[in-house]
């Protein structure tokens, strides 16, 4: 899968991916993307070791981006990550993930990531399901901001039913 279009995107955004140390790689395939992760002082545990929380964010943030590419213009989010680790992996090393779309429907993408050490032993495997999300209309939001003063801002809100702004899925207020 092809992400150069995402690589500057992805390296000039403050956030998880460059707080960890997260590489992306594109791949041939238009079904498998690939990311790796060097083992330092932003990833470790207080022992020395990977920590798991990275090794999962690292598989999340792998079939994220996947996702993304996949669907341009669309909100791809995480809603599952569920894993099993095999091995540990010391600071130094460097884990290299990779990502393999099992399913691609309209609103869910499942990906199964196995992370693997420099030796190429299994580390982890990970399954994670991500939610695809087709964003309001900038025109809508335009709309909502630009109208009215803040009280009568409050008081439409209250009147109306609640809406999630990024789904248009309505909510009952309890």
């Amino acid at each position: 899968m092809n992400i150069d279009h995402l690589q500057k995107r992805l390296q000039n955004t403050d956030g998880l991916t460059k707080a960890l140390g997260m590489e992306f790689i594109s791949t041939p395939e238009a079904d498998t993307l690939k990311a790796r992760m060097k083992v330092d002082e932003r990833n470790r545990q207080v022992f020395g070791f990977l920590s798991g929380g990275a090794t999962l964010a690292l598989a999340e943030n792998l079939a994220g981006v996947g996702s993304m590419a996949l669907c341009p213009g669309k909100i791809c989010v995480g809603t599952n990550v569920s894993g099993a680790h095999m091995r540990s992996v010391l600071e130094g090393d460097t884990v290299t993930a990779y990502g393999r779309l099992l399913f691609k429907g309209r609103k869910l993408h499942n990906w199964q990531v196995d992370i693997r050490n420099e030796a190429g032993d299994m580390i982890s495997t990970v399954q994670v399901t991500n939610y695809i999300i087709t964003p309001r209309s900038m025109s809508k939001t335009a709309a909502n901001t630009t109208a009215g003063t803040r009280e009568e801002k409050k008081s439409s809100e209250a009147a109306e039913d609640h809406t999630n702004p990024t789904t248009d899925e309505r909510t009952t207020a309890e």
